[in-house]
């Protein structure tokens, strides 16, 4: 039998985690957030040590995302992507600023406890988003973890720019290198 369906889903936790009716002002605030999810995902042994979250132009949650690689047998189920398909599925369009007639619609800025791999850095040129926060580099992925980032332009942050995607990177990043030298340190792979 051929399976006609995929069913990803966030851990139970993240909902007792997150304050949905509250505003998150400010870049650290929001990556604040994506980092503590980061952290709660390797603490209850859900996923690997990433979280990403959707805000809309009035600083309000429209999706988290944490990694769900292994528990899933899913290689795309990486925290970005998890928070991009929750996002457009609550949302009903794939590209988050237009709406379904093609005209602009909001301002949506992802968060994200550690730069983009390859994967999703090329979700984020289509998914619709207007900010990218980023909280460690790639580089500190691969020295503090076991994890390959993949290839990327050279001049990826110009990529984004040019397609009217502001990046501000290194915000918490001491914060967000902090849980991935605890996941890379614990020898856990998950």
């Amino acid at each position: 039998m051929m399976y006609a369906q995929v069913h990803l889903t966030l851990p139970a936790w993240v909902h007792q985690a997150v304050k949905n009716d509250l505003p998150y002002a400010g870049d650290e605030a929001k990556i604040r957030l994506a980092v503590e999810l980061s952290a709660l995902n390797v603490e209850r042994a859900t996923g690997g040590p990433f979280g990403a979250v959707v805000f809309d132009q009035h600083d309000r949650i429209v999706s988290v995302g944490v990694n769900r690689v292994v528990p899933h047998t899913c290689s795309v189920a990486h925290a970005e992507m998890m928070a991009y398909m929750i996002a457009q599925q609550r949302m009903q369009r794939f590209r988050l600023n237009t709406d379904n007639d093609g005209h602009r619609s909001g301002s949506f800025t992802l968060a994200t406890s550690s730069q983009p791999c390859c994967q999703c850095f090329g979700a984020t040129v289509w998914a619709g988003i207007d900010t990218l926060l980023i909280g460690a580099r790639a580089e500190d992925v691969e020295a503090l973890t076991p994890f390959d980032e993949g290839p990327l332009p050279a001049d990826w942050v110009g990529e984004l720019e040019r397609r009217g995607i502001a990046v501000r990177r290194d915000i918490l990043r001491d914060q967000a290198r902090d849980v991935l030298r605890a996941y890379g340190e614990a020898g856990v792979r998950y």
